[in-house]
């Protein structure tokens, strides 16, 4: 009778997650990293197009980070007040006017309003996924998800940023640069369908419904001073090497307004009380940050080297890049089923360490297999971290607070990304050499090596955290 209990109790689990249920999650959550890489094949079209210059396009990248790093936790705050699924239903809808807007665009500023819906709509996607499986293990009674539903999340929410320039490059090739903003259309029309049809409504939401109430527990002044420092913060690191000095005073000066406020308010939208008392989830978004700092770089430092450096086509750099995420998304797999933390960042950082030091052996006449077996590591890197980090940041985020501590989360890895390309960008300043890769090389020897101390260094770490350690963190 136990067994065939047990048994009854798996089939339920089971069910609950179900391919209906994640699919569009899962779709959802790669919209943001695959906005994020797509756009950088479409630059020079858009620029040829609109009769601006390549660098005045980088604006469109830029605007998206800031959208996100800025919605990413906003969007999670408010999932944890009015619901996860009436904030993805809402994101996805944004993706699509965005999308809509953006191809048939005219004009450079038309288009980063239109890169900025994106960026906001799509940073929807991976907090509110994240509440909706916490939500949904709970009223199946589990203490966390079958490990194959987080490494599917990892998989959409980062290694999909892998596939984005080679995709890029054949549909702009194909239909020009409005498919950067075309493809955002039937992905957010089927995610619409898909969570209207499988993903069950929200339930009703507790506490008082009055409008002084809601944007007293959501923080509005606290969300506004958020994306101030935020915003100054990132025009600051966008500008190096010539430095934007005034942002970085604006930074600092809204940053401490945001932790005085932030420490008087009762429902604080940046808990800064709890950050610093769980330095386990500080460690986690730490290590995202420099992860996906050393990510990047490879992601864009190394192509930019191939095209430049090894005289390599933008196509061919393209498909040298693919087995990264080819190779991340079979390593998350059998390791997210496991749930393990400590020892896949152990192999994270030593798989980057080992992979940036063979960047010091390439040179204009290295053989393509080599670079191949460099991005083939970082593969195994970007797996590794990505289902260590997120199953960390499941365990020990608090249960109240899991939406916007899964933004802060991509936050913190969007700082990584922008430091990583302003760190190629100063680098490769003054011309693209083998010199400046083997600077590139250097830093991310130094930046691995950091993480390993971390990863070694934390106790906290041996075990994930129980429901009552995560619920009273």
């Amino acid at each position: 009778m136990s067994s065939l209990k047990s048994g009854e109790i798996q089939a339920g689990q089971a069910k609950a997650f179900s391919w209906r249920f994640v699919t569009p999650l899962f779709l959802g959550s790669a919209l943001n990293p695959i906005n994020s890489s797509l756009i950088a094949t479409a630059l020079v079209p858009i620029a040829g197009a609109l009769h601006v210059t390549v660098g005045r396009t980088a604006v469109l990248v830029a605007g998206l980070y800031l959208a996100s790093a800025v919605a990413q936790p906003t969007a999670g705050k408010l999932a944890d007040e009015f619901g996860p699924r009436k904030i993805f239903l809402t994101g996805i809808s944004i993706v699509f006017l965005g999308g809509v807007l953006g191809s048939l665009a005219q004009n450079l500023p038309t288009l980063v309003v239109a890169r900025v819906l994106i960026g906001i709509g799509t940073s929807a996607g991976y907090p509110s996924a994240m509440l909706l499986i916490r939500r949904r293990a709970t009223g199946a009674g589990m203490s966390a998800p079958p490990g194959g539903v987080l490494g599917g999340l990892s998989i959409s929410g980062n290694v999909t940023v892998a596939i984005g320039p080679p995709i890029g490059g054949v549909l702009v090739g194909w239909l020009g640069w409005q498919a950067a903003f075309l493809v955002n259309i039937p992905f957010a029309l089927a995610a619409l369908a898909m969570t209207l049809r499988w993903i069950p409504r929200d339930d009703p939401a507790t506490g008082s419904r009055r409008l002084r109430e809601i944007l007293a527990r959501i923080d509005l002044p606290g969300i506004v001073g958020f994306g101030g420092t935020m915003t100054a913060l990132l025009v600051f690191l966008l500008s190096l090497p010539r430095p934007d000095w005034l942002a970085l005073v604006i930074a600092v000066v809204a940053g401490a307004a945001l932790i005085w406020w932030e420490l008087r308010v009762s429902t604080p939208f940046f808990d800064v009380r709890r950050l610093v008392s769980n330095g386990a989830l500080t460690r986690t978004y730490l290590r995202s940050a420099l992860m996906l700092l050393g990510v990047y770089t490879v992601l864009y430092g190394l192509t930019q080297w191939m095209q430049a450096g090894r005289g390599l086509s933008s196509e061919q750099a393209g498909l040298l890049i693919l087995p990264m995420g080819a190779v991340a998304a079979f390593v998350i797999r059998p390791v997210s089923k496991r749930n393990l933390v400590r020892s896949p960042l152990t192999v994270a950082a030593l798989c980057m360490l080992a992979a940036s030091v063979v960047i010091l052996f390439l040179d204009s006449h290295s053989p393509v297999v080599l670079i191949v077996g460099v991005t083939v590591v970082f593969g195994i890197t970007v797996g590794t971290t990505s289902s260590g980090n997120q199953t960390a940041l499941y365990a020990q985020a608090p249960a109240d607070q899991l939406g916007t501590a899964s933004g802060l989360f991509r936050t913190f890895s969007y700082l990584g990304s922008i430091a990583s390309s302003t760190i190629t960008g100063i680098v490769f300043s003054s011309g693209v050499t083998d010199q400046g890769l083997y600077t590139l090389a250097f830093v991310l020897i130094g930046v691995s090596a950091l993480v390993l101390l971390m990863v070694v260094t934390d106790r906290q770490l041996k075990v994930p955290l129980s429901d009552k350690q995560r619920n009273t963190a």
